[in-house]
Formats: C-alpha cells, sequence, structure tokens
C-alpha cells in the first residue's frame, strides 16, 4: 500500500538496539518496524563527524529512510545582535552537517518575541533567515529550514509567523506541530476538523496547493494550561483529536512525513500510521 506519507520519530526509537546503535542502528531498527521517516534530535548541540554524517547518508539510503534534522534548542532568530552569531553558527551547523547526513529539511524554534509584536519581530528575523538561505545556497546546500510552530503564545511560532517566513523566503517552510497549535491558545481550541481545515487552507494560500504535498508534521498528545504547552504525552493520555487532523489531511490531499514527539515514541508512531492507513483506506 503506497502511503501519501510517510512516518517515524523526532530522535532515535527507544528500542534502538546498542549495536550498532546511535543514528545508524535507529534507521535499521525504524525500517525493522515498518517506519520509513527519521528527525536526527542534534537538539542540544550538533556533535557529529562528517565520517558519522555520510554512516547516516548511506544506510538511510539503503532503507529508503527519509532523514530530516531538529537543530538546538538554543536558536532565537530574535535574538540581541550580540547573541545572534551564536544562534546563527547553530543553525548553520545543523544544516552543513544535516546535508552531509542526507537531511533534507532541518527543523528549529523560531525564538521569542520578548514583548514586540510579530511585524517588529519580523523586520529582525526574515533578513537574518535570508542570510542564512544564501550563505547555504552559495555553498551548494539544498535543504530546507522549517521553523516550527510552537506552544507557547509567547514564543515566535504561530502557524502565521511560521507562513510569513515561508512566503518571505523561498527555502522556508513551516514544521507544522499540530500538538503545539492546539496547546498555543491555552483554551482547548484547534482541535476540530473546520479549524484544522482553516490552518491549512491558510497554509495553501499562502505557499501554493504543492506545498500540501511535502508537509513535514510533527505529532504528539500535549498537556496545557492557559499559557500553553506544558509537556509531550502519550494520545491516550491527550485530548488532541488526531483522527480529525487525519479526516482533514486526507481531504485536502495531503502528503509528506508525520514524525513522532510523543514520550513513547516508536510505538505511538506505529499507531499514527495504523490510524493513517484506517482512514486513507
Amino acid at each position: 500500500m503506497n502511503l501519501a506519507f510517510r512516518f517515524g520519530t523526532v530522535g532515535s526509537p527507544l528500542k534502538t538496539p546498542p549495536k550498532p546503535g546511535g543514528s545508524v542502528g535507529a534507521i535499521l531498527y525504524l525500517r525493522s518496524l515498518g517506519l520509513d521517516a527519521l528527525e536526527l534530535g542534534w537538539v542540544q548541540a550538533v556533535r557529529v563527524t562528517p565520517a558519522t554524517c555520510e554512516a547516516i547518508r548511506q544506510t538511510a539510503q539503503e532503507q529508503d529512510v527519509a532523514i530530516s534534522v531538529h537543530a538546538p534548542y538554543f536558536i532565537n532568530l530574535n535574538a540581541e545582535d550580540e547573541e545572534w552569531p551564536k544562534s546563527r553558527k547553530r543553525l548553520m551547523d545543523a544544516a552543513h552537517y544535516g546535508y552531509l547526513a542526507g537531511a533534507t529539511d532541518i527543523v528549529f524554534h523560531p525564538g521569542s518575541y520578548f514583548g514586540q509584536t510579530p511585524a517588529e519581530v519580523m523586520r529582525r528575523v526574515l533578513p537574518r533567515l535570508e542570510s542564512c538561505l544564501e550563505e547555504l545556497r552559495a555553498q551548494g546546500n539544498p535543504v530546507r529550514l522549517r521553523p516550527e510552530t510552537m506552544g507557547k503564545a509567547a514564543m515566535l511560532g504561530s502557524l502565521e509567523d511560521t507562513l510569513v517566513m515561508a512566503r518571505s523566503l523561498p527555502g522556508v517552510e513551516p514544521c507544522l506541530d499540530f500538538a503545539h497549535l492546539h496547546a498555543r491558545a491555552g483554551d482547548g481550541s484547534m482541535n476540530t476538523a473546520d479549524e484544522w481545515r482553516s490552518a491549512l487552507e491558510a497554509y495553501a494560500q499562502a505557499l501554493g496547493e504543492d506545498a500540501l504535498k511535502r508537509l513535514h508534521i510533527h505529532l504528539s498528545g500535549i498537556a496545557y494550561g492557559p499559557k500553553g504547552e506544558k509537556e509531550h504525552l502519550v494520545f491516550e493520555q491527550a485530548d488532541l483529536n488526531v483522527r480529525a487532523i487525519f479526516e482533514v489531511l486526507h481531504e485536502m490531499g495531503c502528503e509528506g512525513r508525520i514524525l513522532c514527539e510523543s514520550p513513547i515514541l516508536e510505538e505511538d508512531a506505529l499507531r499514527l500510521k495504523a490510524w493513517w492507513q484506517e482512514i486513507a483506506a
């Protein structure tokens, strides 16, 4: 059965065997489970050698597992001028080594508003992102940069923020974290088919219908309060209506990757794949 989505995990599956271990072991284990996408979880720092990257790339290619990277958490596109070079280096390292490892997409947390309006923040953010893209393209690096939709209202990363970045800069497209979008308002909204349809219609309007064929999605259950996200949960403990999300993705002919971030990574990734197969059938 040819699925519209690849399914996998953000970070190595929990039961990745110790030999060969690492990302290579994670790829082999995912494939043995019938999963076919891995987001390398370089969330603390990018500490990897070109030789390791080559082994990851080669194994992923042989196993037909799609690779992306979750860049370090400590990136802030809205950092003060003296702090920005460190953030920029983290993003560029993730893009450089990610490309060597066969990644096509680099996911990152865009940062914080620091009390400014989204419009003010964009005046600083867009030129910075553009300069990163220019340098990557000059190096022959074609990776797509994906600012993630964030789960707290104080964080840069509303759906609209990510669409502004993507509309302004070819080579940028959002990473849609549906759990974060559900948690962001803190009131349990963004959980119905109508709300998800509106969000995906806005996505298609901003970036073109064809962008719906290369969606990059994070999914997990989520706990939230008035200020938004608290923690990721397994689906069984959460109120996120995954079925509504999948029905709309199917109805709108969406394709791409769905990567699980639940505390029981591969178990819930397999659950997602099974739910998708039910709806797509």
